[in-house]
Order: structure tokens, then C-alpha cells, then sequence
């Protein structure tokens, strides 16, 4: 209600200052109530107290082919730039490449700048709302509305004035709402770093099956030239009685079947290329492929093994999950708020006139004060069913924690024991390799005594190729699952603190 503001001397002046007084006790009383906020405080799940991740252990070194050894390195996190540790300037380039041009990583940066709005907005409610309004209006009054007989006069009223509200968070309703906002914010922030993860890592992987399908190839266009030459001498052979003509079928049908295994080779190249092209951000049509050979991409000797309770707070996908928790949990407390009472203060000051010339005068001054509480007495149980809701939204937000926690530690079991088993048969495949080699050099030198043929020859060296087939197929699973390490530990964004500001300057 508006009020002419009265003479300082007068009654009506003394009584203004004890009610607003009376209201100054009440506004500091609501204030010194509003330090509390109903519903739970959230507490971070508890780490799992576990000192690794397989049953009876995890190897903590595995030797490859020629001795080489691979070791873990146990409660050390990945770095963030950890596809350098594979020592390849084209790798780098393309991660590079990636991180800068990806439309999905894009997408997840203007996700997490529209959370970070939408929590500042969200903020704006711990502050008083002031507003300003400017009216012209032209009025007829009725005298008969109140028992006059006068005649119905037609008058102006300009009126200049400001207004201030400000809603007391008495029971903290509005604090969990900003707090689940912020949540909100913690986990598209995981989200955002879980893209950069799986980029990285899509990255990586796929450039390798680049280098191993184009190694592959090219192992089985020489093992097909190979076998025509070994037809073509059985052909001879034949036509000179010397073999039987089933021998020759024999031949050609082991031909045959390496020339099928080609088309889906070069299949599977396209698609990684394409793929590849995808995650930098090209077309596959404006894509020029890279020229990575396997042999310039150098196995990592070191391997980061992060304890189980520090995976917790490195892994993207499992911070999300805790935001997500935490937002559930304030949702409780925004529900749990909306039972009780909400208190809004509010005032006003301006100016009101019959005519523009006297709006600025004393006399025009006008003014409100006052407070208003709204109290729920009757919604048929929608804001205890609402409260319950929210209750079950946080019950599913942890079952869905545990499993995500539960999952990657699957992972990087998985993972661990992958790397001990491609060490083992890289190995063994390497040691194939060479004793192949040995055999086919060793003939060649019969075959240059000439206690050897050298349809003997080919056919070693078939073997050798296939032995060396073989070898190219399990060092590439062992680089890949080295990423795939790498990857299900984090990929290092959530332990290098100049890695977070990198992902924040990308949203900039």
C-alpha cells in the first residue's frame, strides 16, 4: 500500500518509525533463521578402500617381445598430454588437430558454458530485485462508489517510482537450488573432460589401426605375390610330371583365401580413416590421411596404475555421476523447503501527481513498506509426493554411482590383465618371427648350395610372412590397450590442474 510520507513532528510520524522498527526486528530475526536450510548436506561417497584391482594382485611387470619390459607404476595418474609418451609427431599432430576442430567437443564446452549461466543466473535470487517505473494514466473516479453524491470527475495521475523485493531463504529453499545448479555445473564440467578423454583416446586408437591395417596389407600383397609365384612353379611342375595336378588346386586355393582377406582389409582402412577424419573435425573427402607407420609409434615402457581410491576422483564418468548425486541431493532439500513458509520483503518510494509540474514536490512523495509470508495449508499431498520423489531421484542417482564405480573398476581390471596377456603373446608371436626368419635364411643358403629348391624357399617364406602377420596383430591390440589404459584411468584431465584451465580457455 502507498502512503503519503508524514510531517517528522506529527503522531502519525512517530507511529511510522515504531512499526518500522517493529518490521526491523522481524526482517533481522528472519535473517538470523535464514542460516539455517532444510534437507540433507551432501557428503561425498566414500572411496573404496582397495589396494588393487584383480583378485590376488595386479602384475606389476609384464615383458614383451626381445625383452623389452612394460611395468606399472602403482598410485601414479596419467598425465594429461599422455599420447606424447608414445613418441610420435604425427600422433601429436592429429590429437592436436582434434582437440581443436572436434564439433562433439565443441558441443560439450557450450554445454558447460551454458550451466556456468545458468548457475549465475540461478545466483541472482540472494539479491534484492530493484525495478523502476515511469506511468501516464488517465482515470475516471465514481463518488457513488463510496456514497457521494458529487458528479464523476476525469483526472491524470503521473507517477515516478522505484521498488525493491527481496525473498528471504528462511528455510534455505533457494540455497539448494543454487547449490543443485552448481552441481549441475560440476558435472558438465565432467562431461566436458570425459570428451576429452574419449577423444584423445578415439584418437590414438584409430591411428594405430591405421598404421597396423596398411602394415597388414602390405604383409599379405607380398604373401599373395608369393603364392603366385609358388602356383606358377607348381603350374611348371605339373606340365612336366613332376607333381600332381591336385597339388596345383591345392595352391590355388590357398591363394584364393588370401585374396578374400584383403577387400575387408582395406575395408577396415577406409572405415578408420574416415573415422579419423570424423574426429578431426574434415569430411572424409577433404581428409588427407596421415603417413603413420607402425614402427614409429614407440610402446610406452612406463605405465600409470592409479590406486582404486584416487580412481574415484580421476575418472570423468564417475565424477559426473557424483555431481548428478549431488544435484539429487539438493533436490531434497529444494522440496523439503517448499513445505514451509516463504517470507518476501518489499518496499517502495516515488512520486505521484494529478500533473507533470508538481510530481517533483514534496507533497508527492509517496512510499510502501511491508512483508508478505505464504504459507502451503492445502495442495492434496503434492508436495510430499514431490518430496518423495526427489527422495527416489537421489536413491537412483547412487545405485547409478555404485555401478559406474563398479564398472570402472571392471575396466581397468580388464585392462590390466589385457596388457599382461599381449606381452605374453607378443612374445611369443616375436619369437615366431625369428625363428621363421632363421629357417628362411637358412634354406636360402641351401638353396644357394644347392641342397635346397626354391619352392622350398617360398614356402618358408610364406611362413615367415605369416609369422610376421601375426607379430603386426598383436603389437597393435598391446598399443591399443595401452591406450585404453590410459583412457579408463582418467586420461590425466582431472589430475593436471593446467589441464582444467585448459578446458576452461577452450570455453572462453
Amino acid at each position: 500500500m502507498k502512503k503519503t510520507v508524514p510531517p517528522k513532528n506529527s503522531a502519525a510520524f512517530q507511529g511510522y518509525r515504531r512499526g518500522s522498527a517493529l518490521l526491523a526486528s522481524f526482517v533481522v530475526s528472519l535473517f538470523l533463521l535464514s542460516g539455517c536450510a532444510v534437507g540433507p548436506d551432501f557428503v561425498h561417497p566414500e572411496a573404496p578402500k582397495l589396494t588393487h584391482y584383480n583378485h590376488g594382485g595386479d602384475t606389476k611387470e609384464s615383458v614383451t617381445a626381445e625383452g623389452i619390459s612394460q611395468g606399472f607404476e602403482e598410485g601414479i595418474g596419467p598425465v594429461a598430454n599422455w599420447w606424447s609418451l608414445y613418441k610420435s609427431k604425427q600422433l601429436d599432430a592429429a590429437v592436436i588437430q582434434g582437440l581443436a576442430d572436434n564439433p562433439g567437443l565443441k558441443a560439450a564446452q557450450a554445454s558447460l558454458r551454458q550451466s556456468q549461466e545458468n548457475l549465475r543466473a540461478g545466483s541472482g535470487i540472494f539479491y534484492p530485485q530493484l525495478s523502476a517505473t515511469f506511468a501516464e494514466n488517465r482515470e475516471r473516479n465514481s463518488p457513488a462508489s463510496i456514497g457521494s453524491s458529487a458528479p464523476a470527475s476525469i483526472f491524470n495521475i503521473t507517477t515516478l517510482s522505484s521498488s525493491v523485493s527481496y525473498a528471504l531463504d528462511v528455510f534455505g529453499g533457494q540455497r539448494r537450488t543454487v547449490e543443485g545448479l552448481a552441481a549441475q555445473v560440476d558435472q558438465q564440467r565432467a562431461l566436458t573432460l570425459g570428451s576429452y578423454m574419449m577423444l584423445t583416446g578415439n584418437i590414438v586408437n584409430t591411428s594405430i589401426a591405421i598404421a597396423a591395417y596398411r602394415a597388414e596389407i602390405d604383409e599379405f600383397e607380398q604373401l599373395i605375390a608369393l603364392e603366385r609365384d609358388q602356383i606358377s612353379i607348381a603350374e611348371k611342375q605339373f606340365k612336366a610330371g613332376l607333381t600332381a595336378y591336385g597339388a596345383v588346386l591345392a595352391l590355388r586355393n590357398q591363394l584364393h583365401a588370401l585374396e578374400a582377406t584383403l577387400p575387408p582389409l582395406r575395408q577396415k582402412l577406409s572405415q578408420a580413416e574416415h573415422l579419423l577424419a570424423t574426429l578431426e573435425g574434415k569430411t572424409p573427402a577433404e581428409f588427407q590421411p596421415p603417413t603413420l607407420q607402425l614402427t614409429d609409434i614407440s610402446l610406452p615402457r612406463q605405465l600409470p596404475l592409479s590406486l582404486p581410491s584416487e580412481l574415484v576422483r580421476q575418472r570423468p564418468d564417475i565424477l559426473a555421476a557424483e555431481a548428478q548425486l549431488h544435484a539429487a541431493s539438493a533436490g531434497i532439500g529444494v522440496a523439503t523447503a517448499a513445505l514451509f513458509p516463504s517470507v518476501t520483503l518489499n518496499g517502495s518510494y516515488g512520486q505521484s501527481s494529478q500533473t507533470m509540474n508538481n510530481l517533483l514536490n514534496s507533497g508527492s512523495n509517496v512510499w510502501g513498506i511491508g512483508a508478505s509470508v505464504t504459507a502451503p495449508i492445502f495442495k492434496g499431498g503434492t508436495l510430499l509426493s514431490q518430496r518423495r520423489a526427489a527422495i527416489g531421484a537421489y536413491q537412483q542417482s547412487f545405485a547409478s554411482y555404485k555401478q559406474t564405480v563398479l564398472a570402472a573398476f571392471a575396466q581397468v581390471a580388464d585392462i590390466v590383465r589385457a596388457l599382461e596377456h599381449d606381452a605374453q603373446l607378443t612374445q611369443t608371436e616375436a619369437q615366431a618371427v625369428k625363428d621363421a626368419e632363421l629357417s628362411l635364411n637358412l634354406l636360402k643358403s641351401n638353396y644357394q648350395a644347392g641342397t635346397a629348391n626354391y619352392l622350398q624357399v617360398m614356402v618358408t617364406d610364406i611362413q615367415y610372412r605369416q609369422a610376421k602377420i601375426g607379430y603386426l596383430q598383436a603389437e597393435a591390440q598391446q598399443l591399443q590397450d595401452t591406450t585404453a589404459l590410459f583412457v579408463a584411468l582418467g586420461g590425466g584431465w582431472a589430475n593436471d590442474l593446467k589441464a582444467k584451465e585448459e578446458v576452461y580457455l577452450h570455453n572462453k
